[in-house]
């Protein structure tokens, strides 16, 4: 029996006053046979065709939204639980994005009716509350136990290309095999080029749920590949067969050692306990495109490789990657602070550099951050000395932690008001003398009466 919330069976049994037969579908279904927690329940009504019926059955327990006239769906927040309520319904492609879909609502339908158009079997489960019974039309529950992700029907399932990456994002999610004859049709997706016609947005969102809800990211990065979707993704696939020199990457090639950084960052991120999603995404993107500068750079020097400036170079590919999935600016600008600087904390430990390093670098990275992915590079590797990974990192960090400049760059003692109140009138010369200033706190460890007194002496 699938356990719902107490407000959940109040609605359900309120819908079935008014002459609808509701069944919990979806997520919540699946979810309860994998005992993952649920706060996204989907209902679908059957029985009544009426949306403005429903929605005033449904303004008894709080504020109601439609969501989309033509597709019939109804949300509702209750606490800490979404619903989403919709009509029964048919759908079929009449163009090639994803808005180019007739949709027709028919209470009347079947539930197996309705579940056709459904991706997976593992998605086409319902629960009817009143019958405490499951419906189950496409086997979906044999699945789940043999874990495999199977789509329900060819013609529906190639009608929307988006679901060759959310095959890819549950069998990573869960650790799922895809059917052979799924991984075919996919395949065949791809090969059509209709993944062209997907908005960014879309993509940006599969890709999310593979990197926060994944134990080894690694598994979906593997199947991107296997399907043939890193044809759109080119700064990945040239990380395929990237040397890199033995000694310090005996795992293979650049792929490789990129595979096993993302899935130890993901450890290392479960470790720390890291829920800010934002925070956990732009890390994983961090390491995804951490070496994305070594295919233009490597080389074969007196029997050794190289890669020297690849830091560097890897910010051009990285913000051609991103921009393919988000257009988000300053999302971006924060993964290629961390691909530019993913080495330097080796490079300050091992030079043993002066505090005034460590302050100039929290101007331009997110020192935690950084080590985060700069340990997740150095773990994500076949050596035998893994032991020697922690020490940069935590060398860094503890510095960074005494200064409280972790998690934020050093904040500047003197200010254009500072300069207003000795009195000087603002004017290109204010650049100059906060530079001079902020050169003093940082090089010289002044305090702010000592800058203020040296900007005397000088200007």
């Amino acid at each position: 029996m699938l356990t719902l919330p107490k407000i959940l069976e109040d609605i359900l049994k309120d819908l079935q006053k008014i002459g609808a037969t509701p069944i919990v579908v979806g997520g919540s279904v699946r979810d309860f046979f994998l005992n993952i927690p649920v706060k996204d329940y989907d209902i679908e009504i059957f029985g009544i065709d009426s949306l403005d019926i429903i929605q005033k059955s449904l303004e008894k327990f709080g504020s109601v939204k439609l969501v989309g006239k033509s597709f019939g769906v109804l949300t509702l927040r209750v606490n800490e639980y979404d619903f989403d309520f919709a009509l029964p319904r048919i759908e079929k492609k009449i163009g090639n994005t994803h808005q180019d879909f007739e949709v027709i609502t028919n209470a009347n339908l079947s539930f197996k009716e309705a579940a056709i158009r459904r991706d997976f079997t593992i998605n086409a489960i319902g629960y009817d509350f009143f019958k405490q019974e499951f419906l189950d039309p496409f086997d979906g529950i044999n699945d789940l136990k043999n874990k495999i992700i199977k789509h329900i029907n060819d013609t529906t399932f190639i009608e929307d290309s988006l679901r060759v990456y959310r095959a890819v994002q549950f069998a990573s999610r869960f650790d799922f095999k895809i059917a052979e004859n799924t991984k075919e049709l996919c395949k065949q997706i791809v090969l059509n080029d209709e993944l062209t016609y997907l908005p960014k947005e879309r993509v940006y969102e599969e890709f999310k749920k593979l990197f926060l809800k994944s134990e080894k990211p690694s598994i979906g990065f593997e199947l991107l590949r296997e399907l043939g979707l890193l044809k759109y993704f080119q700064e990945l696939e040239v990380l395929i067969d990237c040397i890199q020199e033995p000694e310090y990457h005996p795992e293979g090639d650049v792929w490789i050692h990129t595979m096993m950084s993302l899935d130890e960052l993901a450890r290392i991120l479960k470790e720390e306990n890291i829920e800010d999603e934002y925070r956990k995404l732009y890390l994983f993107y961090g390491i995804l495109c951490h070496d994305f500068g070594k295919p233009f750079c490597t080389k074969e020097i007196n029997g050794k490789i190289t890669s020297f400036k690849h830091e560097a170079l890897g910010i051009e590919p990285t913000i051609s990657f991103l921009s393919k999935l988000t257009n988000e600016k300053k999302f971006i600008e924060i993964v290629c602070s961390l691909v530019k600087n993913h080495l330097t904390p080796f490079q300050l430990y091992l030079a043993e550099s002066s505090l005034k390093a460590i302050k100039r670098l929290s101007l331009k990275v997110n020192i935690e951050d950084l080590c985060f992915v700069c340990l997740a590079d150095c773990l994500g590797r076949t050596i035998k000395d893994k032991e020697k990974c922690p020490k940069a990192t935590t060398w860094l960090l503890t510095k960074a932690k005494e200064l409280d400049i972790h998690n934020e760059p050093i904040k500047q003692l003197v200010l254009g008001r500072d300069l207003i109140e000795l009195g000087f009138k603002p004017s290109s010369k204010f650049k100059e003398i906060l530079e001079f200033a902020f050169d003093l706190q940082i090089d010289e460890n002044m305090n702010k009466e000592e800058i203020i007194k040296k900007i005397i002496e000088i200007y």
